[in-house]
């Protein structure tokens, strides 16, 4: 008797994958350590050979054997992902592949044998000489049962079973388009790595290789070391999807792969790698997904809270902000730029807000010679770099005057001279600005590292809005329409804005936007009909003024009473706004004045009935003047603003006018005149003040022997104060910037010496520290009661005199009128001589009357001075009386 057969060996593991008809990768239950694979293959059979690309390791390409996709989908979807017991052997001339047989459960009794079920169906046959094998007999058996019944690979329809592969897609973005977003059926037959995979899609059995939306898990390298992870989030994938039942939705093309989102019933599996820390959100990929942006980011933030795996060493750089400040609600008083708002809180506090994660449209790069960016004369960003105005507009027109809601998103921190920011998520009506900014092209999105969390909490919204405009090709992206905007500007400029005068008071009625408010009543406007922007003034009234830079330097004037809040006022009111003006008139300096309305309410009666301006006598005769009256006798009667302490300041009034005339204060200083100029003003030290001036100076000038500054470094601004190397003796002094040119030029002001001149860029540097505060030690100064000549070589002999009789020397000075400059009057102690009646009395110049009575006395001196001059014909008199043609009845103006 021969010995009986050895009962079998049987093992369990999952099925991982099925290679063929028949052969499958089964991964056994891991103890301990990745879980051990074993390809079976199943003994006695042959399944058709299933179809092969060319690759470089394979010239050739095959196609499907009939049946042999069939073959390999009844086993995928009996075994691929279930628990199985299996026999295996491996054969001595086998490396890897052993052969057994497996059953699709944990019972062979009664589970079913793979082998025998497709031996049924006809879709495998007995290996060759396995007919007469006596252990194969009853595999024989299902074979011929299945040739009897014409099934599988018995059958007469063969080559209506082999599948008509495409290895490639020839359009991949022409392919995406078709599909539309619509989900496709697919089967995942390779894992590259965690977030790369390749997939048949079905019907058609397209080959694709797929990038999955938004994500990026840990590299796999052939040669090197793999990233930390990468083998984990590969098997984490491979467990979840491989050759599994999915629908894919692809959304993008990157180089030769798509990028999409895998779908299937448990979930999106990125979403399940973010959550497990195997993998990072990605913003390009993020940025062209369908839907579900926003789940991973949610997905990638629990895991960096829970510090999983690629994120062990995760520390957030998301500022802590708290509660009460991260959400508010705010009014828009002004749009600063194309990402910045001027707002107000509930409790009247003014704050600036940026709205995250963009950028305006910015100026293209134009740069000369030593890297610095030039522009053209007279440039303004606002209307010339392209599709900043239109951003501006776009905010303009959404939000001025509007309420808005306000999430805090992070705080940039100073840096290189730029302040903190508060950068926010802003929504009016529902609508995310930021998002709809981007949306039209009229800003960018800034892109940002992977580890930096400081970033708006839309910030795949915005991607997508981006994404958008760039395929569209508007806005900043368009290639062509690219806006223009011609501005004509009059402000400074009395001949441009004669020019225009005409046409605007014809009008009538005008559109305007204010684009800028200097005080309570004056502003400058922007004219769209004729592309012009003027200053305006509002006729009818006389407004306090706020506070403002002084003539000449020097530090800030302070502001009158209630001129800060006449600003406010008009700021609020009409800032940014479309109003309506009426120009009735110009003056000299080519300012427009006239009337302004702002939602049908006259902006001057407005500042009149809130206290914050009185009636101008020259609306006595405007068709507002009722109006004006009226609101001016309200705010009167309420004691508001400029009122306030009306009847105090009536009773000071009645005072003085019964106080008799004072006499003319003299309170002479000893000065020295360091400067005169070509119009005859002139420059004063205080004498007193020479030593703390050489002090200064000392310093300055040791300082700059010790740290020599590195020329060109320095680049001033108009305005700005700084040291200057003055060019007669080498040495640096402190001096203002009144004018920038083209040629890389500066006038300057020696604010301590009254002198100008114009250098190069290259001889100013700043100033040490400590040094730069004090102010000027040089005073302008005007003659009292003096004109110079209107003559250009009348008027250069009168310098050369006054010249002649004051540079250099020390003389007393008196303030007789305070004003800008001061006008005074000098006097020669040695001799005591008034040097400007001593002017007067020569001929050199005229006498130029003053109303105040407490001068009377000194203007009758200088009018007999002036009387001795004509009568002896001297210099300006030479030729008779030159004051005819000035007085007032020939219609001469002072």
């Amino acid at each position: 008797m021969s010995a009986p057969a050895p009962t079998p060996a049987y093992k369990i593991g999952i099925v991982k994958q099925v290679l063929s008809g028949d052969t499958v990768v089964i991964r056994r239950q891991p103890q301990g350590g990745p879980p051990p694979e074993k390809i079976i293959a199943l003994s006695g059979i042959t399944a058709p050979k299933l179809a092969r690309q060319r690759t470089a390791n394979n010239d050739v390409e095959s196609k499907d054997e009939p049946f042999a996709w069939e073959a390999r989908e009844f086993l995928r979807k009996k075994l691929v992902g279930k628990e199985v017991i299996f026999t295996a052997e491996k054969p001595p001339n086998s490396a890897t592949r052993e052969y057994g047989c497996i059953w699709a459960g944990k019972d062979p009794a009664k589970d079913e044998n793979m082998t025998e079920c497709l031996l049924a169906e006809g879709l495998v046959k007995v290996r060759d000489g396995g007919r007469n094998i006596p252990q194969l007999k009853k595999l024989v058996e299902l074979e011929d049962l299945a040739k009897s019944q014409g099934k599988g690979i018995w059958g007469s329809d063969l080559q209506d079973h082999v599948r008509d592969i495409k290895w490639s897609v020839e359009n991949p973005k022409q392919f995406v388009n078709k599909f539309n977003g619509q989900p496709v059926k697919a089967i995942i037959e390779y894992v590259r790595d965690g977030s790369t995979v390749r997939l048949c899609l079905l019907p058609s059995f397209c080959q694709i290789t797929l990038m999955l939306s938004g994500i990026r898990c840990p590299q796999i390298r052939q040669d090197t070391d793999s990233e930390p992870y990468a083998k984990e989030a590969r098997f984490f994938l491979e467990s979840k999807l491989l050759q599994k039942d999915v629908e894919v939705i692809l959304e993008s093309v990157n180089n030769a792969n798509f990028v999409g989102t895998i779908l299937h019933p448990q979930g999106n599996i990125a979403e399940a790698l973010l959550r497990q820390g195997f993998a990072k959100c990605v913003d390009w990929s993020l940025a062209v997904m369908k839907s579900g942006a926003s789940t991973l980011r949610a997905a990638e933030r629990a895991a960096k809270e829970n510090r999983l795996r690629i994120w062990t060493n995760y520390i957030s750089n998301a500022p802590v902000i708290a509660a009460k400040d991260k959400e508010f609600t705010a009014t828009v008083l002004e749009v600063v730029n194309g990402d910045a708002l001027m707002v107000k809180l509930s409790n009247n506090v003014q704050k600036k807000i940026f709205l995250a994660s963009i950028r305006p449209p910015r100026e293209k790069n134009n740069t000369d010679e030593e890297n610095k960016t030039s522009r053209p004369k007279g440039f303004k960003p606002l209307y010339d770099i392209p599709w900043m105005f239109e951003a501006r507009e776009f905010l303009r027109k959404k939000l001025i005057g509007k309420k808005i809601n306000v999430t805090v998103d992070y705080i940039q921190p100073a840096k290189d001279n730029f302040p903190e920011k508060t950068c926010c998520t802003v929504t009016a009506g529902g609508t995310n600005i930021a998002e709809a900014l981007v949306a039209k092209g009229l800003a960018t999105v800034v892109r940002y590292r992977n580890d930096n969390d400081q970033r708006s909490s839309h910030y795949d919204k915005l991607l997508e809005a981006d994404l958008k405009a760039q395929k569209a090709a508007i806005g900043v992206y368009a290639k062509k329409d690219i806006p223009t905007h011609r501005i004509q500007d009059t402000s400074g400029d009395s001949a441009k804005a004669k020019k225009f005068f005409p046409f605007l008071k014809r009008a009538q009625k005008t559109e305007a936007t204010v684009e800028f408010v200097a005080s309570g009543s004056r502003m400058r406007l922007y004219i769209p009909k004729e592309s012009v922007l003027v200053t305006f003034l509002l006729a009818g009234v006389n407004c306090p003024r706020g506070a403002r830079p002084a003539v000449g330097g020097g530090g800030m004037q302070n502001a009158e009473p209630f001129g800060e809040e006449a600003l406010q006022f008009t700021k609020e009111k009409c800032l940014q706004h479309d109003v309506i003006v009426t120009i009735e008139e110009m003056d000299k300096a080519g300012n427009f004045i006239g009337w302004l309305w702002i939602d049908n309410e006259n902006l001057s009666v407005a500042l009149v009935e809130h206290g914050l301006a009185s009636m101008h006598h020259t609306a006595e005769t405007s068709e507002y003047a009722r109006p004006i009256k009226n609101a001016e006798e309200n705010a009167i009667k309420k004691r508001i603003g400029i009122w306030k302490d009306y009847v105090e300041i009536e009773k000071e009034a009645e005072k003085e006018r019964n106080v008799p005339i004072l006499d003319r204060v003299v309170k002479y200083e000893k000065v020295v005149i360091t400067e005169i100029t070509a119009d005859g003003h002139f420059y004063a030290q205080n004498v007193d003040l020479g030593a703390k001036l050489e002090s200064l100076m000392d310093k300055i000038h040791q300082e700059f022997k010790q740290n020599i500054p590195l020329p060109g470094s320095f680049v001033p601004r108009r305005g700005q104060i700084c040291a200057a190397r003055f060019t007669m003796d080498d040495q640096w002094y402190r001096a203002k910037v009144e004018k920038l040119t083209e040629d890389k030029r500066a006038q300057i002001l020696y604010i301590d010496y009254g002198n100008r001149e114009v250098v190069n860029v290259t001889r100013l540097a700043p100033l040490p520290p400590g040094t730069e505060s004090e102010p000027g030690y040089a005073t302008e100064y005007v003659l009292a009661c003096v004109k110079f000549p209107s003559d250009a070589d009348d008027r250069a002999e009168a310098v050369a005199a006054l010249s002649s009789d004051t540079l250099n020397k020390k003389l007393l000075l008196n303030v007789e009128l305070r004003g800008a400059p001061p006008a005074v009057t000098l006097l020669d102690p040695a001799t005591n001589i008034d040097l400007g009646k001593n002017m007067i009395r020569e001929g050199l110049v005229l006498l130029e009357k003053a109303r105040e009575q407490r001068l009377a006395a000194l203007v009758g001196e200088y009018a007999a001075a002036q009387e001795h001059a004509k009568a002896s014909r001297l210099n300006l008199w030479r030729h008779g009386d030159v004051s005819e043609d000035d007085a007032a009845e020939f219609g001469a103006r002072r």
